[in-house]
C-alpha cells in the first residue's frame, strides 16, 4: 500500500519576471534549435510559453549539435532579463541560460515531414491536416488555438455569472432538431438514431428546469458542401433562456457575452493577439436590420437583386458587413425577420407579420456566426405548425411533452465557434479553426 501525498499546486503558469536571477528548471519540447559558434539557442516550448534557452559550448560542450527539433528535453540553469524580437516569444523579457540540458526523449522520424520551425507553415492545407498531430505544434497555429479556448472559456464564464447552468445534452438522438436529409444516420440496437444537427430540443426542455441554460458540444450536419465555409462536425455554443419581456433579449445577451469574451481576451492571450495581429472588435451600440432591408442595401450599393430571397447569399453578407463598418462603426450586424417558411417549425412567427419570424443571424466581418431566435411555447401551437408543414406530431411526442407540461417564453441561440474564431483572427477557411475537421473527404486524422 502507498500513500500519495496531495499536491496543492498544479498551475503550469510561471512567474518568470519575479525569478530572474534565480535558477530554473523546465521539461518540454524542442520548437527549434539554432547552433552557432559559441554556443546556440533553444526554443523551449512549455504547456503555455515559448521560453528561449541560451546554450553555451563551455558549459555544455557540442550537445547543441546533436539536438533536433520535438526532442523532449530537461533544462536547467538561471533566468535572465533580455530583449527579444521574436513575436512567438513568450516570455518575451526573459531568457534561460543553461547549465544542463538531459534529453528525455525524440522523434522516431527524422527529418520530420514538414518544418514547423519557420515563422509560416510552408505546406498545402491538406499537407497540414494531414499531418495535423506535428503541425499544431507551429507557434501560429498554437496562438489560434489558444485564443479559441479562451473564447470558449469567456462565453462559458460570462454566462455561469450571469445565471445560465450548463447542461450537457445527449448526441445521440430519435430525430433531427431541424428535419431535412442532412442527419447522419446510424443503427442504434436495430433503431434508427441520428448523430444530433442541434441540441435545440434539450436545451429548450431545460428551459423548463433551470430557465436560463447554455451548452458547449459538438454537432453534426450531413450537408455535401465543400467550401471554406463549412464542416461536417463543429463546436456549438448554444443558449437558451426564459424571455421577461421581449425576443430582443436573446440579441442583448449575444452582445454580453461576446463583450465579456472581447474584454477578456487582451490580458489572456496578449502574446497570441500580437503574434497573428489579431484586431479586436468594439462592441457597443447594437445594429439591428430586417432581412428585406438589407436586400435593398445589397441592391443599392451592388445593383444585384437579391429581394424577395428567403435568406442571405454569402457575397451578400459580405457586402452588409461592409456597409455596416463604413457607415455605422459596427463589425456586427443582426439580421432579423427571417420568413416563417426558412425556419424550423419550432420559430415564433411574429404577431403582427405572421410570414416572418421573431428570429436573426448574427453577421461578423462577413460571415453568420449566430441563428436565435424566440420559440413556440404552447403544445397546441407546435401542433398546428407541425401539420401544416406535412409532419406528424406523433414521432416528436418526447419533445413535445416539456409544453404539454407548461413552457414559459423563451428562445435562444447557436454561436459557431469555428467561425467566429476564423473572423476574429483573419482566417480564410474555417477547417483551419478546427483540430481535427471533418469534411466531405476527411475522417482522420
Amino acid at each position: 500500500m502507498q500513500r500519495l501525498p496531495l499536491k496543492t499546486e498544479i498551475s503550469s503558469f510561471f512567474d518568470f519576471d519575479a525569478h530572474v536571477g534565480a535558477e530554473a528548471q523546465f521539461t518540454g519540447q524542442i520548437q527549434n534549435v539554432r547552433p552557432l559558434a559559441w554556443g546556440g539557442f533553444l526554443i523551449l516550448r512549455l504547456p503555455n510559453y515559448l521560453l528561449q534557452v541560451v546554450v553555451s559550448r563551455d558549459a555544455l560542450g557540442g550537445l547543441i549539435d546533436t539536438l533536433q527539433p520535438e526532442m523532449t528535453v530537461r533544462v536547467k540553469g538561471k533566468l535572465a532579463a533580455a530583449k527579444l524580437k521574436d513575436k512567438a516569444l513568450h516570455p518575451g523579457n526573459v531568457e534561460l541560460q543553461a547549465s544542463a540540458v538531459e534529453v528525455v526523449s525524440a522523434p522516431s522520424v527524422h527529418p520530420l515531414p514538414v518544418d514547423t520551425t519557420k515563422k509560416e507553415l510552408a505546406a498545402a492545407m491538406h499537407t497540414i491536416f494531414d499531418l495535423r498531430p506535428l503541425t499544431l505544434r507551429h507557434p501560429r497555429e498554437r496562438a489560434l488555438f489558444r485564443i479559441q479556448s479562451e473564447i470558449f472559456h469567456g462565453f462559458a464564464e460570462s454566462l455561469t455569472e450571469a445565471g445560465f447552468t450548463r447542461i450537457c445534452s445527449p448526441k445521440l438522438v430519435f430525430t433531427g432538431a431541424e428535419g431535412g436529409a442532412n442527419v447522419f444516420a446510424l443503427d442504434y440496437f436495430g433503431r434508427p438514431a441520428y448523430l444530433a444537427q442541434s441540441p435545440q430540443f434539450y436545451k429548450q426542455m431545460m428551459v423548463g428546469v433551470f430557465g436560463r441554460v447554455f451548452e458547449q458540444a459538438p454537432v453534426f450536419r450531413a450537408e455535401k458542401h465543400n467550401t471554406s465555409r463549412h464542416v461536417n462536425e463543429y463546436i456549438s455554443m448554444d443558449l437558451e433562456m426564459q424571455l421577461e419581456e421581449s425576443w430582443l433579449e436573446i440579441i442583448r445577451t449575444e452582445a454580453f457575452f461576446l463583450r465579456s469574451i472581447l474584454s477578456r481576451l487582451p490580458s489572456s492571450c496578449a502574446n497570441e493577439l500580437s503574434l497573428l495581429d489579431v484586431k479586436l472588435p468594439k462592441l457597443d451600440d447594437l445594429v439591428l436590420l430586417e432581412l428585406s432591408e438589407v436586400h435593398e442595401i445589397v441592391y443599392r450599393e451592388s445593383g444585384t437583386d437579391c429581394r424577395g430571397e428567403p435568406d442571405l447569399a454569402p457575397e451578400e453578407e459580405a457586402l452588409v458587413c461592409k456597409h455596416a463598418a463604413e457607415a455605422w462603426g459596427s463589425e456586427f450586424v443582426f439580421v432579423t425577420h427571417y420568413p416563417s417558411s426558412k425556419r424550423p417549425f419550432y420559430a415564433m412567427d411574429d404577431p403582427d407579420r405572421p410570414e416572418l419570424t421573431l428570429s436573426f443571424d448574427c453577421l461578423f466581418r462577413g460571415m453568420e456566426i449566430t441563428t436565435g431566435g424566440q420559440r413556440m411555447h404552447r403544445a397546441a401551437d407546435y401542433e398546428a405548425k407541425m401539420r401544416s408543414r406535412g409532419m406528424d406530431p406523433a414521432p416528436f411526442e418526447s419533445y413535445l411533452q416539456c409544453f404539454r407540461y407548461g413552457m414559459p417564453p423563451h428562445g435562444g441561440l447557436g454561436f459557431g465557434l469555428e467561425r467566429f474564431t476564423a473572423r476574429l483572427c483573419g482566417v480564410d477557411n474555417i477547417k483551419s479553426c478546427s483540430l481535427f475537421p471533418r469534411d466531405l473527404d476527411r475522417l482522420e486524422p
